[in-house]
């Protein structure tokens, strides 16, 4: 049976900054940046405990700006579908929300400051990429308050590594050994002091956003973000739709996951990789889940919890770890060292990134993987590979494949600026990997063809697919 706590292990809390406590403060206010949820949030149950211990009420505060890089239609989508369920679930704990989008840059950008101005402390996600992380590093020191950032991404605590793990080999016993610590449930317990509006003076009240599923559309319109990245053709926001994709996962997936994953016409995955970023589900509840269902059901889910928990805490790990990941400084010594050796290879085709970016190169499946990314925000795991190896061979340098790779995702991809979008990027160039035969390009990376593809996937079904999706819009497995 999965056990379940309310209390939050101090390894996965870090004081970012040496400010006290607020003596008088009127409330404990939690900044839901990267885990946008209330279900398995350490950061969530962490400010429960503390609003209880010192008899206050809580605040959740969930910004959306129109400021971040490539901020765009997509994205400000998914994010606001997710926050009228946030608001439900908040509302139901009689805990405080505040939701505020910042729709122009003339608009105010210093709600955090004024809120955490009657505050106890400020509470927030520990996370090591993306906006996140920038606002980690300077906040703390400016907010004139306590500061602690919790790790409700990884289920072992990434503070429980002491450095980077050179691949999945040697992270793998780590987790092995510490999992049963921290497999187990997390729930707040319930708050004392439920929260009343009154505690914030009206001027602030009033710039909080009303988001309803009516809405989302109108508030996306009145930012000033980019119009031309349309929402994903296959995803809605959400804890409840991430559930549902779970379920989905659970009852008719899972079974054949093992033998089907890597076949992307077979629909075998998962497809959380979404919610999984923007935190709208924790993988401890998916984990948690599969391991259940799986022993009710007397199925192999090894596979699966490989990739959702070695291979995704080792991107957490690498991105901890790891300064300039949005380069190739990070690769391990025989990978510089192939690299160097083959930069002048001929090219004996180039596509610039425009053409790269409208999936128009000769190669058919390439050509649909990216259309799956410019419709779905998201290319199957497999299929992902062999874009971005294909990337490296049509574009002139190694650095030029790279910015293309990571500017494709942070643009278009659900699941992009994420520690696993530049650990599997970096992937490409040998992160993780091991020496291969020598080739000209690739040297000693792994090199994947379109005939392989073909010997081992169903090319011309996943290509029909993507070409129905560009034609109709409409997407058969949406949810």
């Amino acid at each position: 049976m999965n056990r379940t706590d309310v209390s939050v292990e101090p390894e996965r809390v870090r004081a970012l900054n040496l400010a006290p406590l607020r003596e008088g403060a009127g409330f404990v206010l939690y900044w839901s940046q990267m885990n946008r949820r209330v279900e398995s949030n350490h950061g969530f149950a962490f400010s429960v405990r503390l609003a209880n211990e010192h008899n206050l009420p809580l605040l959740v505060y969930e910004g959306l700006t129109c400021t971040y890089t490539h901020a765009s239609d997509r994205l400000h989508t998914f994010v606001l579908e997710a926050v009228p369920g946030t608001a439900a679930e908040l509302r139901r704990q009689r805990v405080g929300f505040f939701f505020y989008l910042r729709a122009t840059p003339e608009h105010p950008n210093d709600v955090l400051y004024r809120l955490a101005a009657d505050s106890l402390c400020v509470v927030t996600d520990d996370y090591p990429t993306f906006i996140a992380a920038a606002h980690n590093s300077r906040v703390p020191e400016k907010i004139g308050v306590a500061y602690y950032a919790v790790d409700s991404s990884c289920i072992v605590p990434m503070s429980r590594h002491e450095k980077r793990a050179y691949g999945a080999y040697t992270i793998r016993p780590k987790i092995k050994r510490e999992l049963p610590l921290y497999l187990k449930k997390i729930e707040a317990e319930p708050v004392k002091r439920p929260w009343r509006d009154d505690l914030l003076p009206p001027d602030l009240r009033k710039l909080r956003t009303d988001v309803r599923a009516s809405n989302i559309p109108a508030l996306v319109a009145g930012c000033a973000i980019d119009h031309s990245v349309r929402p994903s053709s296959s995803f809605t926001g959400g804890y409840a739709m991430a559930r549902r994709h779970l379920d989905l996962f659970l009852e008719k997936k899972l079974y054949r996951y093992d033998r089907e994953s890597n076949q992307p016409s077979k629909r075998a995955n998962s497809d959380l990789s979404p919610y999984l970023h923007f935190g709208q589900i924790s993988s401890l509840e998916v984990a948690l889940a599969v391991q259940t269902y799986a022993e009710e059901h007397g199925l192999m889910a090894g596979d699966f919890l490989e990739e959702l928990i070695v291979r995704r805490e080792l991107a957490f790990n690498f991105a901890r770890f790891t300064p300039h990941i949005k380069s190739l400084e990070p690769l391990p010594d025989w990978c510089q060292r192939t690299l160097r050796k083959h930069a002048a290879d001929p090219r004996p085709v180039l596509y610039s990134p425009e053409q790269l970016e409208k999936g128009e190169t000769y190669d058919a499946l390439w050509n649909a993987t990216q259309k799956e990314l410019l419709i779905r925000g998201k290319i199957h795991g497999y299929y992902r590979m062999y874009w971005g190896k294909k990337i490296i061979e049509w574009t002139p340098t190694y650095e030029q494949a790279l910015q293309v790779m990571i500017r494709l995702h942070d643009v278009y991809a659900l699941d992009g600026r994420d520690p696993n979008t530049y650990t599997n990027i970096l992937w490409c160039f040998g992160l993780h990997d091991r020496p291969w035969g020598e080739r000209p390009i690739f040297g000693q990376l792994r090199y994947m063809s379109l005939e392989g593809m073909r010997r081992k996937t169903n090319t011309d079904e996943y290509i029909k697919e993507v070409m129905a999706l560009e034609e109709t819009g409409k997407d058969p497995y949406r949810i």
